[in-house]
């Protein structure tokens, strides 16, 4: 498989990540029909012919991966979606769903969704009519029309039980309560915003200028292998995503160079897999959805229907927390506090599995709270 941007910094410590939400508590098993869907996980697509964008251009042909575990139960009360993270593909997700892990299958029918421009659903990499940086600029909001085209359209659904996500996914999770409030009963935004900051425009914009400096690059039409611009981007990434004093406490002064060349050696990617990360980086760069509904964030928190449990980290330098907090006050929605110099990466120093399998059974039993790391103080 071919790297994709990022990956070797975000991809493999959010797997750690998701594997410290596999702490949950044991659900009991649901006698439920099984639905005309596949199950088991397997790759699926869903072909969405004509898919307008927000900006107005229409992508033909338009393909939406996903994969799909458990059964639908005969009220059809019990589906959860979740989408993917910046770089991430619904394959990264499989191992940590089903039962006593993130989503019990057991108990819930899980949609795992492809965003677009992960390299399986439809993408600058893949598209034959619009090839990398030719196919057209999307945003979260249109990420979020796709997958609702495919539990509308496709799986026949007319409700969801949940709605949750990481980075990315939280971003969508966000966009999906304030779009469609009455499509779910539960939402949860894991480090994710309703809103990018300066500062994560700032980090996104230097990512993708880094990227742009290759000399390579060439605009998008590469004459050759993408490889000084990339080795900055995973600088940056690694950078921003965690915290200033994880990175003295992980790598020791006469370590750095090591830590340096570990992190260039694998430093090259193809131009297709960097058109998909510029165009999703892009996408989180645009996400403002109080502009997007011409409303302060305060009213666009009050449109939601659905319970929302927020989880944030404090020294989150990749996602700004502060927009998600302000949401979650408007309307009082519980939010657990990740009180680690992990940063971005906290999910993978502290579990919150146990937290977010009660609220998809039970919402009105989660307060908020503040979980510490003891490895970080």
């Amino acid at each position: 498989m071919q790297k994709q941007i990022g990956r070797n910094t975000r991809m493999k410590i959010l797997f750690v990540a998701v594997v410290w939400l596999l702490v949950v508590c044991a659900c009991e098993r649901a006698h439920s029909q099984s639905p005309a869907q596949a199950e088991g996980g397997a790759q699926q697509f869903a072909t969405l012919g004509e898919f307008k964008l927000q900006g107005g251009a229409v992508v033909h042909d338009f393909r939406l991966g996903y994969r799909t575990l458990g059964k639908l139960n005969v009220e059809k009360s019990n589906a959860v979606l979740w989408p993917t993270w910046l770089g991430g593909r619904t394959e990264d997700l499989l191992e940590f769903i089903g039962p006593g892990k993130v989503v019990d299958s057991s108990k819930y029918f899980v949609i795992l969704v492809d965003a677009i421009s992960d390299g399986v659903s439809t993408s600058p990499s893949n598209s034959e009519a619009r090839l990398r940086m030719k196919f057209p600029k999307f945003t979260i909001r249109d990420m979020v029309e796709s997958e609702h085209r495919l539990a509308t359209e496709v799986l026949r659904l007319t409700h969801l039980h949940a709605v949750m996500g990481l980075s990315m996914g939280g971003m969508q999770t966000f966009e999906w309560a304030v779009a469609y409030p009455d499509f779910m009963d539960v939402t949860i935004p894991m480090e994710g915003s309703p809103q990018s900051t300066s500062y994560d425009k700032l980090l996104w914009t230097s990512e993708i200028d880094a990227i742009e400096m290759d000399p390579a690059w060439n605009t998008g039409n590469p004459t050759g292998p993408l490889t000084r611009g990339i080795a900055l981007e995973e600088e940056i990434d690694s950078m921003n995503v965690t915290s200033p004093a994880y990175r003295v406490t992980h790598t020791k002064t006469e370590s750095f160079e090591n830590f340096l060349g570990e992190m260039r050696k694998n430093s090259r990617s193809n131009a297709g897999a960097v058109s998909d990360q510029v165009r999703q980086r892009e996408a989180i760069m645009a996400l403002d959805i109080p502009r997007e509904f011409g409303v302060t964030l305060e009213q666009a928190a009050k449109k939601i229907r659905s319970r929302m449990l927020v989880i944030v980290s404090l020294e989150d330098h990749m996602v700004n927390p502060s927009p998600a907090v302000e949401f979650a006050s408007a309307i009082d929605a519980p939010v657990v506090s990740l009180d680690s110099l992990c940063g971005h990466l906290s999910l993978s120093c502290i579990s919150v599995g146990p937290i977010v399998a009660q609220f998809l059974a039970d919402p009105a039993s989660v307060r908020s709270q503040t979980l510490k790391d003891p490895s970080s103080r």
